[in-house]
């Protein structure tokens, strides 16, 4: 079967290129952006004539969309980047199904705990709890999951949280630093969720889609690490594993760091269904922590 992957270039993308080595089935990478030394086929999944074309030459039966508008801060307040929010994080999506649609293909597409958080929260949140996102980064993804569903494609949307990985921007390679640098920091410890190691989402998926697991099971499910905690005890986690012990974290709350965003306080996310649907244990955070830093170390 032939695979196309989107977003290639950004966490889940280098972790999917990785995962996907010596796959009998062909994986497809693309991206709006060329990274040397990186096989990246150029598509931009705003343009649906494009995402056709792809799909059609390339004989393409399913897409594992790692695209997104990230930037929760930035859309917020700024009228231009909310508009390329909706595009990237729910326009495109709905192309990407169309596509499928059209060819009988499968859609995987990884959405987000921000879909969450209006509601005060103290269990973990299910894949049919009724959606109350804070901003308009979780409004535009929870519009990019109602697209897909009104296309009528086979889906699997798999809504994750707190990535990280080795490859660019995420809290656990700006916290490696921070904690090594700066003699004090204050951490966030009033927003509780699970970080998630990005080779274990990309794992997960390649194995749905390896051993055909898809067929037949359409639908919204959760996928992080397992286990719970905060940003602060994340952060103290990451400095013990890298043996940064010269730093003093300190817990504070959020509203000693104020944004324009407020972020889900808690956005624990029950992952039941997953487990028992695909049959795929899920490593708990800590442990992944430590394979990621590890591997950073090196």
């Amino acid at each position: 079967m032939n695979i196309l992957v989107t977003g290639a270039n950004g966490q889940l993308g280098n972790e999917m290129r990785i995962i996907s080595k010596g796959s009998a089935d062909k994986y497809i990478f693309t991206d709006v952006s060329q990274v040397e030394g990186l096989e990246t086929i150029y598509l931009d999944i705003t343009d649906l004539d494009a995402i056709r074309k792809m799909v059609v030459e390339n004989g393409v039966k399913a897409i594992v969309n790692c695209a997104a508008w990230t930037n929760v801060d930035a859309c917020e307040n700024d009228e231009k980047l909310a508009a390329l929010a909706e595009k990237l994080n729910a326009e495109a999506p709905k192309n990407l199904a169309i596509a499928m649609k059209e060819v009988g293909g499968v859609l995987f597409h990884v959405s987000t705990d921000y879909v969450f958080g209006k509601e005060p929260y103290n269990t973990p949140c299910k894949p049919d709890q009724q959606g109350t996102p804070t901003g308009v980064y979780g409004a535009t993804k929870k519009h990019g999951e109602e697209n897909i569903l009104a296309s009528g494609c086979d889906y699997i949307i798999l809504r994750t949280a707190w990535l990280y990985s080795e490859f660019g921007k995420n809290f656990c390679k700006t916290m490696l630093n921070l904690t090594a640098t700066k003699p004090t920091l204050k951490v966030v410890y009033d927003q509780c969720g699970t970080p998630t190691y990005a080779y274990d989402l990309a794992a997960a998926i390649y194995d749905i889609i390896a051993n055909r697991k898809f067929k037949g099971n359409t639908g919204v499910y959760h996928y992080s690490n397992e286990g719970v905690t905060s940003w602060y005890d994340f952060t103290q986690m990451i400095a013990r594993i890298a043996g940064n012990r010269d730093c003093d974290i300190q817990p504070c709350y959020s509203s000693e760091y104020p944004s324009p965003v407020t972020r889900p306080s808690y956005s624990v996310l029950d992952k039941k269904s997953f487990k028992e649907t695909f049959g795929l244990s899920i490593p708990y955070w800590v442990d992944s922590l430590e394979v990621c830093i590890k591997n950073l170390q090196k």
